[in-house]
C-alpha cells in the first residue's frame, strides 16, 4: 500500500547561527581511562562540571584486569593511538592517563613520550606525577600509601615515591589483583584503612593508589578525621588536570588538595 506524502509546509535552508565556545571553552581535558575502569570517569564528574566552561572528554584504552609488571607496561604501545581519538582536530588542554601502577611502570616521561606521538605539544599528566605535585603543594612529605595491588606492584610504588623525594614509612594494601572487583571495595573499608594508616604519628599525607578506588565521596570527611591532608589517583588527577589547564580557583567540599594552588 503505498503512503502518502503530506507536502511541507515550511522547508527553511541555512538558517541563520553563531558559534560560542561549546562545552569547554575554559578546559578541555583528554581523560585515557583503562578499559576495566569503572570509576574514574564517576569521580571526575563529581570534579569537573563544578568549573563553569571546562569538560572532560574521554577515551579508553585496552588493558588486561589482572595487574601485574607486564600487563601494565603491554599498555605503553597502545597510549598514542588513544591520544589520537580525543576531539581529533580540536583543541585539547591537557591529555591525562587514568592508571596509576602503569605510570610508575612505564615512567612519567614515557607516557607523555608516547602522548605527544599524536597530541604533540599538549600538557600531559598521570595519577603519579598528580600525586607528587599535590603532596608537596600541601605540604606532606611523609605519607601513607594504600593501595589494593599485589605486592610487587606495592614495593615498586613506594620506590617511585621515594625516587620523587618523598618518605614512605607506612604502607598497607588489600592486595587484590583483579581491577573489576578492586572498583567495588566499598568506601567505608577504604576510609577504614586510610583513617588506620593516615593515623601513624610518623605519617603528614595519605595517598590511595589506584584509579579503580572510590575516594572523592570520603575525602574531606577523612581529613576531618586525620587532621592531615588525603588524595588519591583520581582526586590528585583532576586537579592537576585543571590546575595545568588554568582553573586555579579554589573548589570546595572536595578536601584540602582542591583549595591549593599548582606550585
Amino acid at each position: 500500500m503505498a503512503t502518502t506524502v503530506k507536502p511541507l509546509l515550511v522547508n527553511r535552508q541555512h538558517m541563520p547561527f553563531e558559534l560560542d565556545g561549546g562545552v569547554a571553552p575554559r578546559a578541555a581535558i583528554g581523560l585515557i581511562v583503562l578499559a576495566t575502569d569503572h570509576t574514574i570517569e564517576h569521580e571526575f564528574r563529581q570534579i569537573v562540571p563544578r568549573v563553569d566552561g571546562a569538560a572532560v572528554f574521554h577515551t579508553r584504552i585496552l588493558n588486561d584486569p589482572d595487574i601485574n609488571p607486564t600487563t601494565l607496561a603491554a599498555m605503553e604501545s597502545r597510549i598514542a593511538g588513544c591520544a589520537e581519538t580525543l576531539r581529533p582536530g580540536e583543541r585539547i588542554d591537557v591529555v591525562a592517563y587514568g592508571c596509576t601502577s602503569a605510570s610508575m611502570v612505564i615512567g612519567p616521561a614515557g607516557v607523555a613520550a608516547r602522548v605527544h606521538e599524536t597530541r604533540p605539544g599538549v600538557a600531559v599528566t598521570n595519577p603519579v606525577t598528580a600525586a607528587v605535585t599535590g603532596l608537596g603543594a600541601m605540604g606532606a612529605t611523609r605519607i601513607a600509601l594504600l593501595t589494593p595491588y599485589i605486592d610487587e606492584v606495592n614495593q615498586g610504588m613506594r620506590r617511585f615515591f621515594v625516587g620523587q623525594g618523598l618518605e614512605v614509612p607506612v604502607m598497607g594494601s588489600f592486595n587484590h589483583a583483579d581491577d573489576n572487583e578492586v572498583a567495588r571495595i566499598s568506601e567505608a573499608s577504604i576510609e577504614d584503612a586510610l583513617v588506620e594508616l593516615g593515623g601513624h604519628d610518623d605519617v603528614d599525607g595519605v595517598f590511595i593508589s589506584c584509579t579503580s578506588l572510590r575516594v572523592c565521596g570520603i575525602v574531606e570527611r577523612a581529613e576531618e578525621r586525620l587532621g592531615k591532608p588525603v588524595t588519591s589517583s583520581n582526586h590528585a588527577l583532576a586537579w592537576h588536570a585543571l590546575r595545568l589547564a588554568g582553573v586555579d580557583e579554589p573548589l570546595t567540599g572536595l578536601g584540602r588538595l582542591f583549595r591549593t594552588a599548582l606550585p
